[in-house]
């Protein structure tokens, strides 16, 4: 609260970039989590808050006659633009969220303040939802190829590593730090993804330190163990995923990329991705394409194609598709590292991953490999995504790209997913908003010092509870698409721009309704039509198994001599004596044939609409009319339902002739 310098300033304006409608007039507020714009209409009151964790940058630009604008960009892509009557409470408002959007200790997130009010047992409970241990043993690893391995305990080995590791069962301890001095920042190659099918495996690390000749006995046992770990394939593949002219420089500075002569039995390949630079100046520049105001086909298409963004999407899916193909069809393991091994590597591992296991489609499946890949392995979440005040080349739309892939995929496999597009953006969201403990810090060892479950609370706990919201309408477990892998199609025309990402806050840019929620809206309403249906068939059962105890009941007294008669309650009888009275009314002669018959009938129609099970509510939910029914003698008509009287008072008494 003290970086607050005015923490109300009324007459502020908030101004639409995209529609022509007046601007709203509201009061701003500043507090130590929010900025929080409520407008002044009475009847509406609508508010607009943002997180200062989610605040990218602000712009003070030049007053105008009606005050001094105020343009905050965010991290998740919206754009505010405010106006402020007076310069000088401008100048406030924008010192006081300098300050707040760039906090300098963890301790200032939002996440250690938020509270959703669980105690602290359900706190724990939401932090033990999602378990590697259980993720392995899912995986089916056999103990006779793979062991987990305690030799980064304490950290020791590799500090951005997790404590535990799986590691090829012939990796002996000196073999595993041997390879671990040789490879950048320590990090040596360990599992990432097996294959039960065939024995493959998809395997990580950094860059080795080679240099132009530099070779390492350790590491080159350590990548022979994974190929035997491996029985039915001969070699293999080493990928790495910089573009060559970046890996050679590298090598020039001591580090580099494998030597197929030093390493028997690998295949070597360069994928071709660009490095956090590259990506972050693409972002930028899409960004401007996206904050254009009525732009011309040709300027947007034009932008766009300049920007890059597509074509970096395309090329990280490429990678995938190339890993998940080796493992799949070749039946080959693959050890996969960029530099450091922990953005592009992140990337192309948990890529090919999801397209090879239909389990990494479903809700909790794609939060196990959030966990596994991005998590667990180290992935630098406060560097790239700015938690923290610091150096702004460190900041690169890492994550956002792997989840932008997963949304091109879903929109060639509509039906292989179990989530929709909202999971995908309140995952982005949340990886900024740092509400929740999940996405600080930059590796294990660090959420660990800081204490980060103990003090936060999971995100993952809070996506699972409102997971009915999160459900793909077309997804089916049965389907074709869902099972197995996924081998889409890289082709230019098949990439689409995410608008229900980019440009989500623009509402002047959406339809009223998405086409997500139509589907969502017709399921339940199909769901609830089909439990209907459900609780109509075990009625209608219940009743003809009725009908055909009485039914035998009639013939039976048939046989006996007995004849049928069908008398009604009168609405003021309510003793024996009076029921008594109201038989002698009826003939008592035998029916013939015909009327034995008509007087059947008469009586399963009549029991239908006594039944209790058979309400009037029931009748008009199924669309059945009531029919008045008649004496066998043909007489009167009994009451119905439409007399008024109570349809549950009438009764059908047997009688001895």
């Amino acid at each position: 609260m003290e970086h607050i310098r005015l923490p109300k300033v009324e007459n502020v304006r908030l101004l639409d970039r995209i529609s022509s409608r007046r601007a709203a007039l509201g009061t701003l507020y500043l507090t130590a989590t929010h900025v929080i714009l409520v407008e002044n209409l009475s009847e509406a009151r609508k508010e607009t808050w943002i997180l200062h964790s989610q605040i990218s940058s602000i712009e003070k630009q030049a007053t105008i006659a009606t005050g001094c604008p105020l343009l905050i960009r965010c991290k998740n892509f919206q754009v505010i633009q405010l106006l402020i009557p007076q310069e000088r409470d401008c100048h406030d408002i924008y010192a006081s969220l300098v300050r707040l959007s760039r906090p300098v200790k963890y301790e200032e997130l939002y996440c250690f303040s938020f509270n959703p009010k669980l105690d602290k047992e359900e706190r724990e409970e939401g932090w033990k939802l999602i378990d590697l241990n259980e993720e392995h043993n899912r995986m089916g690893l056999p103990k006779s190829l793979w062991q987990l391995s305690d030799v980064n305990r304490d950290y020791r080995v590799c500090d951005s590593y997790p404590t535990e590791l799986y590691v090829p069962k012939s990796a002996t301890v000196p073999i595993i730090v041997g390879s671990s001095k040789f490879r950048s920042r320590g990090r040596f190659p360990t599992l990432s993804y097996y294959c039960q099918d065939n024995n493959a495996s998809i395997c990580r690390s950094s860059q080795p330190l080679s240099g132009f000749s530099a070779r390492c006995l350790e590491d080159e046992q350590m990548l022979q163990a994974i190929r035997k770990a491996n029985p039915g394939s001969e070699f293999l593949y080493v990928v790495d995923t910089r573009p060559k002219l970046n890996a050679m420089a590298n090598r020039a500075a001591g580090k580099g990329y494998e030597n197929e002569d030093n390493y028997s039995d690998i295949k070597f390949q360069f994928i071709g991705i660009e490095n956090i630079h590259v990506m972050r100046n693409s972002l930028q520049k899409m960004l401007e394409v996206c904050e254009l105001r009525s732009p011309s086909m040709g300027d947007f298409l034009w932008g766009l194609e300049s920007s890059g963004w597509l074509k970096h999407i395309k090329c990280i899916l490429d990678a995938g598709i190339f890993i998940a193909k080796a493992v799949s069809e070749e039946g080959a393991s693959v050890l996969v590292h960029c530099s450091d091994g922990w953005d592009r590597t992140s990337q192309v591992c948990s890529l090919a991953s999801l397209l090879l296991d239909p389990y990494y489609r479903t809700i909790k499946g794609f939060m196990v490999l959030i966990e596994k890949d991005w998590i667990s392995f180290g992935h630098k979440f406060n560097h790239r995504y700015g938690h923290l005040d610091g150096d702004s080349k460190e900041v690169s739309p890492v994550i956002d790209q792997f989840i932008e892939c997963v949304w091109q995929l879903m929109e060639q496999f509509p039906c292989a997913f179990e989530f929709n597009e909202r999971f995908l953006v309140h995952i982005h969201h949340h990886v900024y908003s740092c509400q929740y403990g999940n996405f600080l810090c930059n590796c294990q060892k660090e959420r660990r010092e800081i204490r980060i479950q103990e003090r936060t609370y999971s995100l993952w706990s809070y996506l699972w509870k409102q997971r009915s919201d999160y459900m793909n309408p077309l997804y089916r477990q049965d389907h074709s698409q869902t099972q197995g892998v996924l081998r889409p199609d890289t082709s230019p025309c098949n990439f689409k721009f995410w608008k229900g990402l980019f440009n989500r806050f623009e509402k002047g840019m959406h339809p009223r309704q998405s086409v997500t929620d139509f589907l969502l809206a017709v399921k339940e309403e199909t769901q609830q039509l089909d439990e209907e249906l459900e609780t109509m068939r075990k009625r209608l059962l219940k009743l003809e198994s009725r009908q055909i105890i009485d039914t035998d009941k009639i013939y039976d007294q048939h046989k006996n001599g007995h004849f049928l008669t069908i008398i009604t309650k009168h609405p003021s009888a309510n003793t024996t004596q009076e029921y008594s009275n109201n038989l002698k009314s009826f003939p008592s002669r035998s029916p013939s044939q015909g009327e034995e018959d008509s007087a059947l009938i008469l009586t399963q129609d009549h029991l239908k609409s006594s039944d209790p099970d058979l309400s009037t509510n029931s009748d008009q939910e199924s669309g059945v009319e009531d029919l008045s029914c008649r004496s066998p003698s043909g007489g009167e008509s009994l009451p119905s339902e439409d007399s008024g009287k109570d349809p549950d008072s009438d009764e059908a008494v047997f009688l001895n002739a």
